[in-house]
């Protein structure tokens, strides 16, 4: 056989192996649910929204705040801002009506990123239980409820939880959601998840501890360092949340992209965290720096031996296979893929982390995140 074609293979078999080792182990362990005992509880809550220029959909994210099942009078509501348009003017006139929740308004005369600011803010949070959300998200009414009965177990330190609707309509985005949230099960069961999303996460306060000025993953860093320190972080597909995602092709790479550097940077900085901490650093994280890290280079060296292999077996006709590859990004950026679109989305972000890794090896990434009208659209 063509030497070529017999790497390519070894290539797609090796980048291949951890996903159906993951398979295998999801269809024997078959998780459901939230891991956690989970029990009635009703804490005192501090809710942080950090803000940046959010004056077209800020009365809205307080609006749905405000629409939570919980006792208000057990709510605070900390929000750190930037801004140099008049969120801060809408939020007090919003406020100045409003018995409860409490306002705390952190007021910054300067950018200085995402981290800093949170670390400002959970500073500030007072109460037992602390949740993280984004101001272009939408939180159903039981959240914080659902949240509470996971951090009532003592084993568990930590909650994330599920995307039930990606607002702006991207079907890409969407697919790689659901694929996500199995793994994020799987590895919550197994013993904890590593990625926390920005929409809704909460935290026992008690476990609270600063993240890296610099980071550009802060939700994921701080359940990292959570879990380090022995408590449980985990995933339940009862807490659930709707996140505006971008559309259009180019801004939903950037955004991509950019979480990716997040994410690549914080496993590379706790690679000494493998191997440690019970199954979390013997399955999760060597998964994770699998798929964020080795598979996305493995997939691109595959797809390239395989081409030149193709081209020596088959002269032109070789060019089918780069041809078809493109055929298939281009379906699948359109969200026209139908039962494969899944694969598509998964295809998707491995180009992303390996867009990313480029990026990071170049020194680029900030802490600063930029306002887009789009995703505001798509939240109003």
């Amino acid at each position: 056989m063509n030497a070529l074609a017999v790497a390519a293979l070894a290539l797609l078999a090796v980048t291949a192996a951890p996903y159906v080792g993951y398979l295998t182990l999801y269809a024997w362990i078959q998780p459901s649910g939230s891991p956690a005992d989970k029990q009635e509880w009703d804490p005192s809550v501090s809710i942080v929204l950090p803000t940046y220029n959010e004056e077209k959909i800020v009365e809205t994210k307080l609006d749905d705040v405000l629409e939570l099942d919980y006792p208000m009078e057990k709510v605070e509501l900390v929000v750190v801002d930037s801004s140099t348009d008049d969120t801060r003017a809408i939020i007090r006139e919003y406020f100045a009506d409003v018995y409860a929740p409490k306002l705390v308004l952190l007021e910054e005369d300067e950018r200085r990123g995402l981290a800093p600011a949170l670390n400002d803010a959970y500073a500030a949070a007072s109460n037992e239980m602390v949740v993280k959300t984004d101001c272009d998200s939408k939180l159903p009414p039981d959240v914080l409820c659902e949240a509470a009965a996971n951090l009532a177990d003592d084993d568990i330190a930590a909650v994330t939880g599920r995307n039930v609707e990606v607002l702006g309509g991207s079907e890409v985005e969407s697919g790689y959601r659901g694929v996500q949230s199995h793994i994020q099960q799987l590895e919550s069961h197994l013993d904890s998840t590593l990625i926390f999303h920005g929409p809704f996460s909460a935290f026992e306060n008690d476990a609270l501890l600063p993240i890296d000025p610099n980071s550009l993953a802060d939700d994921t860093e701080l359940a990292l360092k959570i879990r380090r320190q022995g408590g449980r972080v985990i995933f339940d597909p009862a807490v659930q949340y709707m996140e505006a995602s971008f559309s259009d092709f180019v801004k939903r790479r950037k955004q991509k992209d950019r979480r990716g550097m997040g994410l690549i940077r914080l496993l590379v900085q706790h690679r000494d965290a493998l191997g440690k901490y019970g199954k979390y650093g013997k399955v999760v994280l060597p998964f994770n720096w699998w798929f964020m890290i080795l598979s996305p280079w493995l997939l691109a060296a595959t797809l390239l031996v395989g081409t030149g292999a193709a081209l020596s077996l088959f002269g032109a006709g070789g060019l089918v296979l780069p041809a078809a590859v493109a055929a298939f990004a281009y379906l699948g950026q359109k969200d026209v893929l139908g039962p494969v679109q899944a694969l598509y989305s998964i295809f998707d972000t491995q180009v992303s982390l390996l867009r990313a890794s480029v990026e990071l090896l170049r020194g680029k990434g900030d802490g600063t995140w930029e306002v887009d009208a789009e995703l505001r659209e798509a939240f109003e």
